[in-house]
C-alpha cells in the first residue's frame, strides 16, 4: 500500500486534472438522470394491481387521471376548455356532464340523484385521463399545460398533480437542502481541525464523490427523489469522517519530521486499511435495503452504498492530491483544535461505569415499547403544504363532492349486464361506497348508451375488458379504506374471477401490506450481515453482541421518541431508518473496540485498556456525529416536503443518540464483561483465564 501511496503523491496534480475532467460528465450524467416522484411505481411488478395499471394504460390509455374542479363557468365555456384540454397530445379523455348536456340543455334537467354528483355550489367535475402514468414526464407537462390555459375559477385533483406539486417543491429546495449541509459541516470541521482552510479541501473532496455518485445514477435509468434528497447530504454526513482520518494521518506523520510527500504516502497506506474496513458495515447497511420488496429500498441502498465506495476512492486519491497542491495555504491558517479532551467525560465515565449500565437497563424497556408502538402513516401527500394547489383541490373534492378515492374494477369484456350491473349494485350497497359507474349503471339510471359520446364510452369498454369506477368516501392508505377493497374484491371475483381492482387505493393497500413486510425483514437482514461482519472483523464472538445491542438501544431509543411525542412517521422512514442508523454509526462502537482489543492483546490490564480506547476516541466519534447531525437536520428542519424532512430529523438524531450511547454504554459493558469478552475473543483467550483480568 506504501507503493500505492507514492503513486498518489507522484502523480498528484495529474490526478488534479483527471478529477477536473471526470467531473464534466458526471455533471452531465447528474442533468440526465431521471427524477422518479411517484413511489407507487416502485411496487412489484408482479401484483395484480400493477398489472391492471399496465391494462389501464395500454388498454384504456388511462395512465392517470384528474379531476378538474370549475366554479361559476357556463356549460359553453366547459365544452370549449373541454376540446383545448382534448387537443393535448398526452390527454386521451376529456368528459363531464357538459358532453352529454352539449349548450341548450340545463342541468336542471338531469335526475336529482346525478345532478348532486356532478355539480355542487355552482361547481362542475371535469375528469381527465391521461395516456401515460401519473409520474410520467408528459403526465406532469400536459397538468403544467392545462393550469396555464385555465383561470382562478379552476382546479386540478389527482394523484398525476400531487406528483407535479412534489417535484415543484423539491426542485426549489434541493439546492437549499445542500447548502445548509455543507455550512452546518463547516463549522463542525472549523472547530474541529487545526487549519481555517483545510475542512473547505475536505469538504470539496467530498463534493467530487458526490458528484461522481449522482452522475453514475445515470445507469440506473432514474432514481427516486427521496433518494437524491438523502444520498447527497448522508454522503457528506457518512464519508466525512474518513476524510478527517486521513487529515489527521499525514498530520501526524509530517509532525514525526518526515517531508511532505512520505508524510502523505505513508497516511494513505495506513488509511486506506481502516478506511475501507470501516466502510463495510456502512456499505452493508444500505445494501441490506436491497431486500425490500418495495424496491425504493434498491434505489437508496445502490446509491448510497456507491456514494460511500465513490467517497472512500476519493478519500485516498483526489484528497492526498489536494492536500499536498495546497499544503502551502494550509500551513499558513493553522490553529489551534478548539475541541477540548473531553477529559472529564471519559474520567466520568469508567467511574460511574455500574450507575450507566443500571440507567441503560431502565432506559431499554421504555424505548422498546415506544419503539414498537410508534405510529405510521402511508398517505405521504397528506402531509404535504396545505397551500398548494392539488391539496387545496383534493380537499374540495372531498368537501363538495364526498369524493375521496376513485378505483377501477377490470372485468371481462363478456361480462352480462345483468352480471355486470348485480355486481355493481352489491359494491353500491357497502359502506363507504359514494357510488359507482359503468355503462350498465349510467342505463339504469335512465341515460341512454346512445346519449354517451362515443368518445367516452370507448374509454369505458374495449374489445377485452370493461371499466366500472368505483368512489369511495374512505381516505388513502387507511383501515377503513384497505378493508373496503378487501370486501370489493372478493364479490368481483364472485363475477369475474380474472377480474382486477386497480387505482391509486388499491396500490396503497398493496404499499401498506409490502412496507409492513419490509419493516420486519429489512431490520433483520441488516442485523444479520453486519453481524457476520464484525464476527470476521473483531474475532470475537461476545463483541458482536454488545455492540449490536448498543446501536440497537440507540435505534429504539431514536424511533420510540416518536410515540411519546405523538408524533407519527411516514412508513418508508420506519423501514430504513433503522438499518441507515445502525450501519452508519456501527463504526462509533468498532473504533473504541478494536483499540480496547489491541491493548488487551498487549497485555494492558482491562481499565487501563478501556480507558485508552475510550480517552483515544471520543474526540473521533463527536466530530463524526456531530457532521452527520450537521449534514442531516438542517435539511430536516427546513424541507417542505414530510417525508423527506422526516428521515432527515430521525437520522441527525440517531446520530447523536448512537454518539452518546456509545461513549457511555459501550465502555460500562466491557468494563463489565471483559473476562468473558477475553475468553471469546481471538488472541485473547490466554487474558482471559488470568485472575488480574
Amino acid at each position: 500500500m506504501l507503493k500505492f501511496g507514492k503513486f498518489i503523491c507522484k502523480f498528484r496534480k495529474l490526478i488534479l486534472i483527471l478529477t477536473i475532467l471526470l467531473a464534466i460528465p458526471a455533471a452531465i450524467g447528474m442533468a440526465k438522470t431521471r427524477i422518479n416522484y411517484d413511489i407507487l411505481v416502485y411496487l412489484p411488478d408482479d401484483i395484480e394491481t400493477i398489472q391492471g395499471e399496465n391494462i389501464l394504460t395500454d388498454d384504456f390509455q388511462m395512465g392517470a387521471y384528474s379531476i378538474i374542479l370549475v366554479d361559476d363557468m357556463p356549460q359553453k365555456d366547459i365544452l370549449k376548455l373541454e376540446d383545448e384540454i382534448r387537443a393535448m397530445d398526452s390527454v386521451s379523455m376529456v368528459g363531464s356532464v357538459a358532453d352529454v348536456l352539449g349548450e341548450k340543455i340545463p342541468n336542471e334537467m338531469l335526475p336529482d340523484n346525478i345532478r348532486d354528483r356532478v355539480y355542487e355550489k355552482n361547481t362542475t367535475m371535469i375528469m381527465v385521463t391521461f395516456k401515460e402514468g401519473m409520474s410520467a414526464d408528459n403526465t406532469m407537462d400536459t397538468i403544467e399545460k392545462i393550469r396555464s390555459i385555465t383561470d382562478e375559477r379552476s382546479k386540478i385533483s389527482g394523484m398525476a398533480a400531487i406528483i407535479l406539486d412534489t417535484k415543484n417543491i423539491f426542485n426549489q429546495e434541493f439546492v437549499i437542502y445542500v447548502v445548509i449541509a455543507v455550512i452546518l459541516c463547516l463549522i463542525v470541521l472549523e472547530l474541529t481541525l487545526d487549519s481555517y482552510i483545510a475542512p473547505i479541501f475536505l469538504l470539496l473532496n467530498i463534493g467530487v464523490a458526490i458528484l461522481f455518485n449522482m452522475g453514475t445514477n445515470i445507469f440506473l435509468g432514474q432514481i427516486s427523489y427521496i433518494t437524491k434528497a438523502i444520498s447527497s447530504v448522508l454522503q457528506l454526513g457518512v464519508t466525512t469522517d474518513f476524510a478527517i482520518f486521513l487529515y489527521h494521518s499525514y498530520m501526524q506523520e509530517k509532525n514525526s519530521g518526515k517531508s511532505n510527500e512520505d508524510a502523505m504516502a505513508s497516511a494513505i497506506s495506513k488509511t486506506i486499511g481502516s478506511v475501507f474496513g470501516s466502510s463495510i458495515t456502512t456499505i452493508a447497511g444500505f445494501l441490506a435495503l436491497c431486500g425490500m420488496n418495495l424496491k425504493l429500498g434498491a434505489d437508496i441502498g445502490i446509491v448510497m452504498a456507491k456514494g460511500v465506495l465513490f467517497g472512500v476512492i476519493c478519500v485516498v486519491t483526489v484528497l492526498p492530491a489536494m492536500i499536498l497542491c495546497f499544503n502551502g495555504a494550509i500551513e499558513k491558517t493553522k490553529h489551534k483544535s478548539i475541541l477540548p479532551e473531553f477529559k472529564h467525560l471519559k474520567n466520568f465515565v469508567m467511574k460511574h461505569y455500574k450507575a450507566i449500565i443500571v440507567v441503560f437497563l431502565l432506559i431499554l424497556p421504555v424505548a422498546f415499547y415506544g419503539y414498537q408502538r410508534t405510529e405510521i402513516y402511508y398517505n405521504l401527500d397528506s402531509k404535504l403544504p396545505a397551500s398548494l394547489e392539488s391539496v387545496d383541490a383534493n380537499k374540495d373534492l372531498k368537501e363538495k363532492f364526498d369524493m375521496v378515492s376513485v378505483e377501477m374494477v377490470l372485468v371481462d369484456a363478456d361480462l352480462s349486464n345483468e352480471d355486470l350491473k348485480a355486481m355493481t349494485d352489491e359494491i353500491n350497497n357497502l359502506d363507504g361506497i359514494q357510488w359507482v359507474l359503468s355503462t350498465a349503471k349510467i342505463s339504469d339510471l335512465g341515460i341512454p348508451k346512445s346519449m354517451i359520446p362515443e368518445n367516452i364510452l370507448n374509454k369505458i369498454e374495449t374489445e377485452k375488458y370493461k371499466l366500472v369506477l368505483v368512489s369511495s368516501n374512505y381516505e388513502m392508505a387507511t383501515d377503513e379504506l384497505n378493508d373496503q377493497i378487501k370486501t370489493v374484491n372478493s364479490i368481483i371475483k364472485k363475477y369475474d374471477e380474472h377480474a382486477i381492482l386497480a387505482g391509486e387505493g388499491p396500490l396503497m393497500n398493496d404499499l401498506v401490506e409490502i412496507a409492513d413486510h419490509d419493516f420486519n425483514s429489512v431490520n433483520t437482514i441488516s442485523i444479520v450481515i453486519i453481524f457476520i461482519i464484525m464476527l470476521i472483523i473483531l474475532k470475537s464472538g461476545t463483541l458482536p453482541f454488545i455492540l449490536m445491542l448498543v446501536i440497537e438501544f440507540a435505534i429504539f431509543i431514536n424511533m420510540g421518541i416518536p410515540y411519546y411525542t405523538n408524533t407519527t412517521l411516514p412508513f418508508i422512514a420506519s423501514i430504513v431508518i433503522g438499518t441507515i442508523q445502525l450501519g452508519a454509526t456501527i463504526d462509533y462502537a468498532i473504533l473504541i473496540t478494536s483499540k480496547y482489543i489491541s491493548k488487551r492483546k498487549n497485555g494492558v490490564e482491562k481499565k487501563e485498556a478501556i480507558d485508552y480506547a475510550l480517552g483515544t476516541s471520543i474526540g473521533s466519534i463527536i466530530t463524526s456525529g456531530m457532521c452527520f447531525f450537521g449534514a442531516t437536520i438542517g435539511v430536516g428542519l427546513f424541507s417542505k416536503i414530510e417525508i423527506i424532512s422526516s428521515i432527515c430529523v430521525l437520522l441527525g438524531r440517531g446520530a447523536i443518540i448512537s454518539m452518546f450511547s456509545v461513549i457511555f454504554a459501550l465502555p460500562a459493558f466491557l468494563m463489565v464483561f471483559d473476562k468473558l469478552v477475553c475468553k471469546t475473543t481471538v488472541g485473547l483467550r490466554k487474558i482471559g483465564g488470568k485472575k488480574n483480568a
